[in-house]
Parts: structure tokens; sequence; C-alpha cells
């Protein structure tokens, strides 16, 4: 069988989620059709030349271990590392730059800045929200007044800066190599990660399909978060093209089985089983 090094950590605390048993079911049926070993993102170096392929999945926020991350990247691309999701990515596997490119392509996106003096490019509001450039996990954001946001030493390219929407929902669409699979919402928007299953329109589809396109990656798992807001539009939240969560154990049982049965096709595809 294939030999495949699946990245995760198990003991990372995520609000709302258990990263360990997700990885836990999906690597226990993987492991019926490949040798598999589990290793956290920090100690890969010594195996990665040693498997078919790496599979990246629930590391956490990379800002824990930045220096980690930047070399592993760095050995894909100088080693030619055979990964999935592959390292093409220009959302979050890049950091947070795309929604401040995405906002000046108008893309439907929240708007994005990420100074001070790009304010006159957001929607005017009583309330702005402002989040470490390279944060994950809500970790640093903070919602303030424009007075406060102007009276506040904000280091340019280092934070983003955006208008507070007051959205419906957040829906998230799940792609394996660019097809979709499901999408998910939380009705409750109090509760980012009560998820329900979202029955997606073709609107709503096309929406989401805008930003897979973009993205240019062909091989790999991507979620596309999204917000609801009060007029009814879509707004991109996060193109999280690095280690989505996929809150796999919280579908029904077909889409469950119909998501692991393209995963496995995906995975031998580049192992190059078939």
């Amino acid at each position: 069988m294939k030999k495949i090094l699946y990245m995760t950590d198990l003991y990372y605390n995520a609000n709302g989620r258990k990263y360990y048993e997700e990885d836990l079911y999906i690597t226990g049926i993987l492991r019926r059709y490949f040798d598999i070993a589990i290793c956290n993102p920090r100690d890969s170096h010594s195996f990665e030349n040693d498997v078919d392929l790496i599979v990246f999945r629930n590391t956490g926020g990379v800002k824990g271990f930045k220096e980690a991350y930047e070399k592993f990247v760095e050995r894909v691309h100088k080693n030619k590392l055979n990964t999935f999701n592959e390292f093409v990515g220009k959302g979050d596997m890049k950091g947070k730059q795309y929604l401040i490119d995405l906002t000046e392509y108008n893309y439907p996106v929240i708007p994005t800045i990420d100074s001070k003096n790009d304010l006159n490019k957001l929607l005017e509001a009583d309330i702005y929200v402002i989040k470490p450039i390279d944060g994950a996990d809500s970790i640093g954001l903070e919602f303030i007044t424009k007075e406060e946001l102007l009276n506040r030493d904000i280091k340019d390219k280092e934070t983003l800066i955006q208008p507070m929407i007051d959205f419906e929902y957040e829906v998230s669409f799940y792609f394996i190599n660019n097809k979709f699979e499901y999408a998910m919402y939380a009705p409750d928007k109090e509760k980012r990660w009560k998820l329900e299953m979202y029955n997606a329109s073709d609107k709503d589809l096309e929406f989401a399909m805008k930003f897979i396109e973009w993205n240019d990656i062909k091989n790999g798992i991507q979620r596309i978060d999204a917000c609801r807001t009060k007029s009814g539009e879509l707004l991109l939240v996060e193109l999280e093209d690095l280690n989505p969560y996929l809150s796999i154990l919280e579908v029904d049982e077909n889409t469950r089985e119909k998501f692991i049965t393209d995963f496995i096709d995906a995975l031998k595809r580049m192992c190059g089983d078939k």
C-alpha cells in the first residue's frame, strides 16, 4: 500500500471543535487503503521523504508554529514534496492578504483594509472589526468604535480592518478538487460551530465557485466561509485552503460516506494509484 504522512495536531484546542475526533475518524478509515502515520506538523521533517503523499489537515493556526510551517513550505517546493492540499493556494495558505486583494478586485467579500489611511474604501459603520493579519480562530479579534479605531496605534500591514456586518447567519461550502461536496450553516450566529446541513441553491454555489476558481487549487480540500447579510447577499468571510475543519461527524451518513469516498479517490490519484 502507498504511504501517507497525515499531519495534524491532536491536542490543538479549538473553540467548538474537536480536531482529534475528526482526524481519528478519518485516519481510521484511510488505514484500510494506505499505510498511514499521524504526525504533528512540527515533527514532519524526518519523515517527509519516506512517504508517497503528505496530507496536511487539522494542524490549528500556523501562527503557533510559524517558523516550522515556513520551513515546511520551503521544503515542499524545494524537494517537490507530494502534498494534499497542494501548496499553490492564495487563501489562508498565505495568510489574510487575499481579503484585501479580493476587496480591491470587487469580489463579494467583507470589505477589508490593512491601513487606517484606506478607511474611505470601507462601508461607514458604527463598529469596526480589527484582527491580526496572521491570526486564526478569532485570536486577537476586537470590536471597536470608529473613534477608538482612529485613536488606536495600528501599524499598517499588520492588522485587518473591516466594518462590522450585521448578518443573518454564517454558511460554509466544502469542496474536494473543486467539486462541491456539501454545505453547513450556523442558524444561531452566536454559535458559529453549532452547525446544521444547508441546502445550497444554484446561486449560492455560483458565489462559492467564484473563489474556488480564483484560487487555482486543483488537488485539495477547500472551505468557503460566508455570511448572509440582512439584505440577502453572501459575502466571503474566509477562504480556508490550508487545513479546513470539515465538521464531518456532524453531516448525515450519506453525505459523510460520499465525502470519504471522494477523499480516498483523490488521495489515490495523488499517490499514482489511479
